[in-house]
């Protein structure tokens, strides 16, 4: 089996770091592997402390390496957070084929050229995504190869991001032992899993909730056209719970997840539980009705913000409607409540696949499928099929410097 057919994706994330393989076959996606493990060192979806984050990241790959009984090399790496940003640009190239046929070269040629953008010495480009193509001036083409034509042009959105938050990703990864196949924008890969090619085409708002953060990512005329961070999620929800029942916040979490309701309309009065008392050993008995009267507010805030930030945005009457995803929408009722706040249509969107049909690993499975279906034409996947073991060559051959890594890496995104 060639290195191509396996694909492994990190999802470093405030809560989790997941690391999936996944198998293409005939075509086909197979999730083969899933590692994951508690995240340290990630406060709202940004890295404070390397080594714990390196910790985590060697766990989480540790744990899919043994699934599978293969050696995990190379990984595809998601990234999100406040400091993104989406502009858009032009290339233009002319057609280098003596018999006008436009190839492969032709194409990398014409994304070069659109990278050719200037930006503040602390912006990096992650990714660029091609809007649409044109043959001399013939508008509307996702995929000119093969066709005739003198004059190449590209509309494309680059994404862009900090160089430290972009290297502090990459160093954290590079010291767990593993070489980077590349960086890509969570948004992206998560609008690849969850939305159809309608929803992307009509407005539709991607909202990931996840632990630390959420993501509020606009489709519209078929690609990414707005992304944005809020600074809160499960996590806060964890807190309310740990302050309104005055118990330790692990066991608020433990609570959260296998009494938590969204909706005090439907959680149900007979289902109690008891909570040791903080600074005692006393327990004291709740419902799922108190409970659920400490989540609402929250979720109510989180869903009202993701509105406001929409507007904010400039498309509060251009959305047709909202997906959401990520671990915090797993709670009961959220999706009811959710209606109620955006008064739109909703969904939740979860992978159908075997082992993570969760929305909390949608980024990790979008990431897969991203890389399946935008660089099936790179050699090289994510990992080795090889038998289970230590790294033994993973660290033994010298690696280039994290600058010169970052800057010949982003040849893998066209």
């Amino acid at each position: 089996m060639s290195n191509s057919d396996i694909i492994v994706s990190l999802d470093i994330g405030t809560s989790k770091v997941r690391a999936i393989i996944g198998e293409m076959k005939n075509g086909a996606i197979n999730i083969i592997g899933v590692g994951s493990a508690d995240s340290e060192g990630i406060r709202k979806g940004a890295i404070v402390d390397i080594d714990q984050t390196v910790t985590s990241i060697r766990k989480a790959v540790d744990h899919a390496e043994r699934m599978v009984g293969i050696e995990i090399t190379d990984v595809y790496v998601g990234i999100q957070g406040n400091h993104i940003a989406l502009q858009t640009n032009h290339g233009v190239v002319a057609v280098s084929n003596e018999d006008r046929e436009i190839g492969e070269e032709d194409i990398e040629r014409v994304l070069q050229a659109a990278k050719v953008v200037a930006l503040p010495p602390e912006r990096e480009i992650i990714n660029l995504v091609p809007k649409q193509y044109l043959v001399d001036g013939l508008e509307g083409i996702s995929d000119p190869r093969g066709m005739i034509g003198v004059r190449l042009e590209v509309e494309a959105t680059i994404v862009t991001g900090a160089k430290t938050a972009i290297h502090n990703l990459m160093r954290c990864v590079e010291k767990a032992g593993l070489q980077i196949s590349g960086v890509i924008l969570m948004s992206l890969a998560s609008g690849v899993m969850s939305l159809t090619k309608d929803e992307k085409s009509m407005g539709t708002v991607l909202a990931d909730v996840g632990a630390g953060a959420t993501t509020v990512a606009i489709f519209d005329q078929g690609s990414l056209a707005a992304t944005s961070t809020l600074p809160i999620g499960g996590e806060y929800v964890t807190n309310d719970i740990a302050y309104g029942l005055r118990t330790q916040t692990e066991q608020a979490e433990k609570i959260k997840l296998k009494y938590g309701c969204a909706l005090v309309s439907d959680a149900a009065e007979d289902q109690k539980f008891k909570v040791v008392r903080m600074g005692t050993n006393i327990e004291k008995e709740f419902s799922q009705v108190d409970l659920a009267n400490i989540i609402e507010p929250r979720m109510q805030e989180i869903f009202h913000l993701i509105r406001e930030e929409v507007r904010r945005l400039g498309y509060g009457d251009k959305v047709n409607g909202y997906v959401l995803t990520g671990g915090t929408v797993m709670l009961p009722g959220t999706l009811g409540l959710a209606q109620m706040e955006l008064e739109s249509s909703v969904r939740i969107a979860v992978p159908d696949y075997i082992g993570v049909r969760d929305p909390s690993f949608s980024s990790g499975v979008g990431i897969i499928q991203y890389v399946s279906k935008h660089m099936k034409l790179r050699g090289g996947g994510g990992g080795s099929k090889k038998p289970a073991g230590r790294k033994s060559g993973a660290a033994a051959a010298p690696k280039p410097g994290i600058f010169e890594r970052l800057k010949n890496m982003f040849s893998e995104f066209i």
